[in-house]
Protein backbone atom coordinates (compact mmCIF):
# COMPACT_ATOMS: atom_id res chain seq x y z
CA UNK A 1 0.00 0.00 0.00
CA UNK A 2 2.90 2.24 0.41
CA UNK A 3 5.30 2.97 -2.01
CA UNK A 4 8.92 4.39 -0.81
CA UNK A 5 10.41 7.26 -3.40
CA UNK A 6 14.48 7.44 -2.31
CA UNK A 7 16.46 9.94 -4.40
CA UNK A 8 20.06 8.88 -4.65
CA UNK A 9 20.83 11.21 -6.81
CA UNK A 10 21.67 14.19 -4.60
CA UNK A 11 24.26 11.08 -2.83
CA UNK A 12 26.21 10.96 -6.21
CA UNK A 13 29.64 13.34 -6.09
CA UNK A 14 28.46 14.95 -9.38
CA UNK A 15 25.57 16.51 -8.49
CA UNK A 16 27.17 17.79 -5.11
CA UNK A 17 29.89 19.03 -7.27
CA UNK A 18 27.08 21.01 -9.57
CA UNK A 19 25.24 22.20 -6.31
CA UNK A 20 28.04 23.69 -4.89
CA UNK A 21 29.41 26.05 -8.23
CA UNK A 22 26.29 27.06 -8.36
CA UNK A 23 26.53 28.37 -4.81
CA UNK A 24 29.43 29.88 -5.20
CA UNK A 25 28.94 32.51 -7.87
CA UNK A 26 29.39 35.87 -7.04
CA UNK A 27 25.96 38.52 -7.24
CA UNK A 28 26.59 41.02 -9.70
CA UNK A 29 27.01 44.80 -8.23
CA UNK A 30 25.69 47.68 -9.50
CA UNK A 31 28.43 49.78 -8.63
CA UNK A 32 30.35 48.12 -11.61
CA UNK A 33 27.35 49.53 -14.04
CA UNK A 34 28.35 53.31 -13.24
CA UNK A 35 30.84 54.08 -16.49
CA UNK A 36 27.86 52.74 -18.51
CA UNK A 37 25.05 54.63 -17.07
CA UNK A 38 28.06 57.99 -17.30
CA UNK A 39 28.38 56.98 -20.95
CA UNK A 40 24.08 56.31 -21.81
CA UNK A 41 23.71 60.00 -19.67
CA UNK A 42 26.29 61.66 -21.95
CA UNK A 43 25.03 60.11 -24.95
CA UNK A 44 21.46 61.60 -23.93
CA UNK A 45 22.86 64.84 -22.67
CA UNK A 46 24.28 66.31 -25.82
CA UNK A 47 21.71 65.40 -28.52
CA UNK A 48 19.25 67.24 -25.98
CA UNK A 49 21.47 70.08 -26.02
CA UNK A 50 21.70 70.05 -29.86
CA UNK A 51 18.24 69.93 -29.71
CA UNK A 52 17.94 73.14 -27.37
CA UNK A 53 20.40 75.22 -29.55
CA UNK A 54 18.72 74.23 -32.43
CA UNK A 55 15.48 75.53 -30.94
CA UNK A 56 17.00 78.29 -30.11
CA UNK A 57 18.67 79.45 -33.55
CA UNK A 58 15.50 78.41 -34.84
CA UNK A 59 13.89 81.42 -32.69
CA UNK A 60 16.47 83.25 -32.96
CA UNK A 61 16.47 82.91 -37.27
CA UNK A 62 12.97 83.74 -36.83
CA UNK A 63 13.23 86.97 -34.96
CA UNK A 64 15.92 88.39 -37.52
CA UNK A 65 14.11 87.46 -40.37
CA UNK A 66 11.27 89.27 -38.66
CA UNK A 67 13.59 92.20 -38.43
CA UNK A 68 15.00 92.29 -41.83
CA UNK A 69 11.40 91.98 -43.19
CA UNK A 70 10.78 95.38 -41.37
CA UNK A 71 14.34 96.82 -42.28
CA UNK A 72 13.23 96.35 -45.70
CA UNK A 73 9.86 97.96 -44.94
CA UNK A 74 11.14 100.83 -43.92
CA UNK A 75 14.07 101.06 -46.59
CA UNK A 76 11.22 100.88 -49.38
CA UNK A 77 9.05 103.70 -47.46
CA UNK A 78 12.43 105.43 -47.37
CA UNK A 79 13.26 105.11 -50.69
CA UNK A 80 9.42 107.12 -51.41
CA UNK A 81 10.50 109.55 -49.06
CA UNK A 82 14.08 110.14 -50.66
CA UNK A 83 12.40 110.11 -54.43
CA UNK A 84 9.97 112.58 -52.99
CA UNK A 85 12.53 115.17 -52.14
CA UNK A 86 15.07 114.44 -54.97
CA UNK A 87 11.67 115.67 -56.84
CA UNK A 88 11.10 118.82 -54.22
CA UNK A 89 15.08 119.55 -54.84
CA UNK A 90 14.83 119.29 -58.39
CA UNK A 91 11.37 121.15 -59.18
CA UNK A 92 13.37 123.65 -56.39
CA UNK A 93 16.46 123.89 -58.68
CA UNK A 94 14.20 124.32 -62.11
CA UNK A 95 12.51 127.58 -60.38
CA UNK A 96 16.20 128.70 -59.18
CA UNK A 97 17.12 128.46 -62.58
CA UNK A 98 14.26 130.38 -63.76
CA UNK A 99 14.03 132.89 -61.36
CA UNK A 100 18.28 133.79 -61.78
CA UNK A 101 17.03 133.89 -65.55
CA UNK A 102 14.50 136.53 -64.57
CA UNK A 103 16.34 138.31 -62.36
CA UNK A 104 19.09 138.15 -65.20
CA UNK A 105 16.85 139.44 -68.16
CA UNK A 106 16.18 142.74 -65.51
CA UNK A 107 19.47 143.14 -64.96
CA UNK A 108 20.54 143.10 -68.10
CA UNK A 109 18.32 145.93 -69.42
CA UNK A 110 19.54 148.84 -70.90
CA UNK A 111 16.03 151.55 -71.37
CA UNK A 112 16.13 153.79 -74.12
CA UNK A 113 14.54 156.34 -72.06
CA UNK A 114 17.26 156.34 -69.93
CA UNK A 115 20.31 156.19 -72.53
CA UNK A 116 18.31 158.87 -74.59
CA UNK A 117 17.87 161.24 -71.55
CA UNK A 118 21.81 160.97 -70.51
CA UNK A 119 22.24 161.64 -74.49
CA UNK A 120 20.39 165.26 -73.84
CA UNK A 121 22.24 165.99 -70.88
CA UNK A 122 25.61 165.64 -72.63
CA UNK A 123 25.28 166.41 -76.07
CA UNK A 124 27.08 169.96 -76.97
CA UNK A 125 24.30 172.74 -78.06
CA UNK A 126 25.56 173.19 -81.11
CA UNK A 127 25.83 169.30 -82.07
CA UNK A 128 22.65 167.67 -83.52
CA UNK A 129 21.64 163.77 -83.79
CA UNK A 130 20.59 162.72 -87.12
CA UNK A 131 19.95 159.11 -86.27
CA UNK A 132 20.79 156.61 -83.46
CA UNK A 133 20.90 152.62 -84.71
CA UNK A 134 21.56 149.82 -82.28
CA UNK A 135 24.18 147.21 -83.34
CA UNK A 136 23.81 143.99 -82.11
CA UNK A 137 27.04 142.15 -80.24
CA UNK A 138 28.73 139.82 -82.40
CA UNK A 139 27.99 136.08 -81.72
CA UNK A 140 30.49 133.61 -80.10
CA UNK A 141 32.52 132.40 -83.30
CA UNK A 142 31.12 134.65 -85.96
CA UNK A 143 33.60 137.48 -85.35
CA UNK A 144 36.68 137.05 -88.15
CA UNK A 145 40.30 135.76 -86.30
CA UNK A 146 42.22 138.91 -85.94
CA UNK A 147 45.67 138.63 -87.61
CA UNK A 148 47.22 140.56 -84.66
CA UNK A 149 45.71 141.39 -80.84
CA UNK A 150 46.00 144.78 -81.36
CA UNK A 151 43.26 144.49 -84.48
CA UNK A 152 41.27 142.20 -82.07
CA UNK A 153 37.18 142.53 -82.25
CA UNK A 154 35.52 144.29 -79.52
CA UNK A 155 34.42 141.65 -76.85
CA UNK A 156 31.54 143.73 -75.89
CA UNK A 157 28.28 141.53 -75.39
CA UNK A 158 25.95 143.87 -74.63
CA UNK A 159 26.07 145.33 -78.26
CA UNK A 160 26.80 148.78 -79.79
CA UNK A 161 25.18 152.44 -80.82
CA UNK A 162 26.43 154.08 -83.68
CA UNK A 163 25.43 157.76 -83.47
CA UNK A 164 25.31 160.34 -86.50
CA UNK A 165 24.83 163.96 -87.08
CA UNK A 166 25.85 167.22 -87.52
CA UNK A 167 27.86 169.75 -85.71
CA UNK A 168 29.28 173.41 -86.32
CA UNK A 169 32.83 172.14 -85.76
CA UNK A 170 35.21 168.90 -85.06
CA UNK A 171 36.16 170.34 -81.62
CA UNK A 172 32.08 169.80 -80.47
CA UNK A 173 32.25 166.44 -82.39
CA UNK A 174 35.16 165.66 -80.15
CA UNK A 175 33.33 166.87 -76.57
CA UNK A 176 30.66 164.92 -77.57
CA UNK A 177 32.63 161.76 -77.83
CA UNK A 178 34.69 162.23 -74.81
CA UNK A 179 31.21 163.06 -72.68
CA UNK A 180 29.83 159.93 -73.91
CA UNK A 181 32.78 157.89 -72.87
CA UNK A 182 32.11 159.69 -69.03
CA UNK A 183 28.68 158.25 -69.20
CA UNK A 184 27.73 154.99 -67.01
CA UNK A 185 25.45 153.78 -70.01
CA UNK A 186 28.32 153.15 -72.17
CA UNK A 187 32.05 151.92 -72.56
CA UNK A 188 34.52 154.29 -72.51
CA UNK A 189 37.31 151.93 -74.52
CA UNK A 190 34.97 151.27 -76.80
CA UNK A 191 33.75 154.84 -77.71
CA UNK A 192 35.48 156.16 -80.67
CA UNK A 193 34.55 158.99 -83.87
CA UNK A 194 34.07 156.78 -87.18
CA UNK A 195 33.53 159.59 -89.68
CA UNK A 196 34.22 163.31 -89.35
CA UNK A 197 33.76 165.47 -92.51
CA UNK A 198 33.10 168.96 -93.75
CA UNK A 199 29.37 168.37 -95.61
CA UNK A 200 26.89 171.94 -96.99
CA UNK A 201 23.98 172.10 -93.88
CA UNK A 202 21.43 169.94 -95.28
CA UNK A 203 18.21 171.75 -94.33
CA UNK A 204 17.27 169.25 -91.66
CA UNK A 205 20.18 170.84 -89.83
CA UNK A 206 18.01 174.44 -89.26
CA UNK A 207 21.43 176.22 -90.42
CA UNK A 208 20.24 177.65 -93.52
CA UNK A 209 22.29 179.81 -96.40
CA UNK A 210 21.56 183.76 -96.14
CA UNK A 211 19.48 184.38 -99.30
CA UNK A 212 21.83 187.39 -101.27
CA UNK A 213 19.93 190.84 -101.62
CA UNK A 214 21.79 190.86 -105.36
CA UNK A 215 20.79 187.75 -107.63
CA UNK A 216 24.24 187.96 -109.12
CA UNK A 217 26.18 187.44 -105.67
CA UNK A 218 26.76 183.92 -104.58
CA UNK A 219 27.04 183.18 -101.05
CA UNK A 220 29.01 179.64 -100.66
CA UNK A 221 26.91 177.69 -98.25
CA UNK A 222 27.17 177.06 -94.41
CA UNK A 223 29.19 173.90 -93.99
CA UNK A 224 28.84 171.62 -91.44
CA UNK A 225 30.68 169.01 -89.66
CA UNK A 226 28.88 165.59 -90.65
CA UNK A 227 30.09 162.39 -88.27
CA UNK A 228 29.30 158.99 -86.76
CA UNK A 229 30.14 158.03 -83.51
CA UNK A 230 30.34 154.47 -82.29
CA UNK A 231 30.15 153.86 -78.72
CA UNK A 232 30.05 150.44 -76.82
CA UNK A 233 26.99 149.59 -74.31
CA UNK A 234 28.16 149.08 -70.70
CA UNK A 235 28.14 145.44 -69.62
CA UNK A 236 27.72 146.11 -66.03
CA UNK A 237 24.35 145.00 -64.77
CA UNK A 238 21.41 147.48 -64.29
CA UNK A 239 21.71 147.00 -60.38
CA UNK A 240 24.43 148.97 -60.27
CA UNK A 241 22.95 151.78 -62.14
CA UNK A 242 20.41 152.40 -59.84
CA UNK A 243 21.22 155.48 -58.89
CA UNK A 244 21.73 156.62 -62.75
CA UNK A 245 18.17 154.93 -63.99
CA UNK A 246 16.79 157.06 -61.23
CA UNK A 247 18.24 160.36 -62.41
CA UNK A 248 16.69 159.58 -65.80
CA UNK A 249 13.62 159.10 -64.44
CA UNK A 250 13.73 154.90 -64.81
CA UNK A 251 11.37 154.83 -61.94
CA UNK A 252 9.65 151.22 -62.86
CA UNK A 253 12.92 149.07 -63.70
CA UNK A 254 14.51 150.92 -60.28
CA UNK A 255 12.03 149.82 -58.08
CA UNK A 256 11.46 146.29 -59.77
CA UNK A 257 15.73 145.83 -59.25
CA UNK A 258 15.43 147.62 -55.53
CA UNK A 259 12.51 144.72 -54.65
CA UNK A 260 15.30 141.94 -56.00
CA UNK A 261 17.53 143.07 -54.17
CA UNK A 262 15.48 142.86 -50.71
CA UNK A 263 14.63 139.19 -51.23
CA UNK A 264 18.37 138.51 -52.25
CA UNK A 265 18.50 137.34 -55.39
CA UNK A 266 21.47 139.86 -56.13
CA UNK A 267 24.04 140.67 -54.28
CA UNK A 268 23.11 144.20 -52.11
Amino acid sequence: MYSLDINFLKDRPEYQKQTTTKAKRTPIQLGNLIPVYIGVGVGLVFPALMFIGLSVLEGKTAELTQGIAKIEEEGKSLDGRIANIKKIKAETDAINIQTKALVTVFDQIRPWSAMLQDLRDRIPSKVQIETIRQIAAPLPGKTPVAATPAAAPPSNTSGFLEISGFSISYALVNDFALSLGQSKFFNQEETKIITAELVDAPPITGFLTPKAEKSDIKIKPLQVVKYTIKTGLSSGPASDLIQELEKKGTVGLVDRLRNIKKVGVISQ
